[in-house]
């Protein structure tokens, strides 16, 4: 009977024995920087490889259709694209032109309303290869009037920016000139580069800076912008042809199509 108890008891340390030295083992485990650290970077790259194929999945959308695509989940905060189908046989769309800036002939038979986003590759894009054609030969012979209206995207850091900026040089007169230095030598350089841009066109720097930094024509981006979604529009750029809607950065020859049916008319 005593050997039983002997052994029972031998028995019984034992197992706290090898019970305390797992919880030893567990305990260190918790406590070694490297283990903690080997779980963060692993979820650190987790979360770079998710940020990554949402990126990815977001370009290849862009790609398809050439125009920035207003995200669904986030209504006010609006994307770019590629040239999609024309969407010129429907019905016109009545899109009003407010008193935003006109480029041409006040009077011309043609009336082109844009709504655009400076920091948007793809109306860049339009206005390298397509708009600089159509200045020539619409524009520039009193047949087309362009008005231009805002629609910065959410997602594009500098674009609500450079919109202002636009509104602020058309306050003194300039907004076409600073709209063609936007889109020629970008907004990476943000309000900055903004400021800079007033001075290189000869603005009253000092109204034009105190235009910019107070938000005073915050208001008019915004007015724009929900006139396009009033309109329909849902991506960069997007275009109305005498009521004609055009969607992306089109070829010469679809704004030239529509445009020459307008005027037969």
């Amino acid at each position: 009977m005593e050997k039983e108890s002997h052994k029972d008891t031998a028995h019984a340390e034992k197992k706290h024995h090898t019970k305390t030295e797992k919880q030893q083992a567990s305990q260190k485990a918790s406590h070694n920087p490297g283990t903690l650290l080997t779980v963060l970077l692993a979820v650190v790259l987790l979360l770079s490889v998710v940020n990554l194929y949402s990126t990815w999945t977001l370009h290849q959308k862009f790609e398809v259709t050439g125009a920035a695509v207003v995200p669904t989940a986030a209504p006010n905060n609006l994307p770019d694209t590629v040239p999609p189908t024309p969407t010129g046989a429907a019905a016109p769309i009545a899109v009003d032109a407010d008193d935003d800036a006109v480029k041409g002939d006040e009077n011309a038979p043609v009336e082109i309303i844009e709504f655009s986003d400076y920091e948007c590759p793809f109306c860049a894009r339009w206005y390298t290869q397509t708009y600089i054609q159509l200045k020539e030969n619409y524009i520039d012979t009193g047949k087309v009037k362009l008005v231009f209206r805002d629609f910065p995207l959410g997602f594009h850091a500098n674009a609500q920016k450079a919109a202002e900026a636009a509104e602020c040089a058309g306050e003194q007169g300039k907004y076409y000139e600073m709209h063609d230095l936007l889109f020629e030598n970008g907004v990476s350089g943000g309000v900055t580069a903004f400021k800079q841009y007033a001075a290189t066109l000869g603005l009253d720097t000092e109204a034009f800076n105190s235009c910019l930094d107070s938000g005073q024509m915050a208001a008019e981006v915004a007015a724009d912008m929900a006139a396009g979604q009033a309109a329909g529009v849902s991506g960069t750029p997007s275009f109305f042809i005498n009521g004609v809607k055009l969607v992306g950065a089109q070829p010469y020859e679809a704004f030239q199509q529509i445009i020459d049916q307008q005027l037969a008319q």
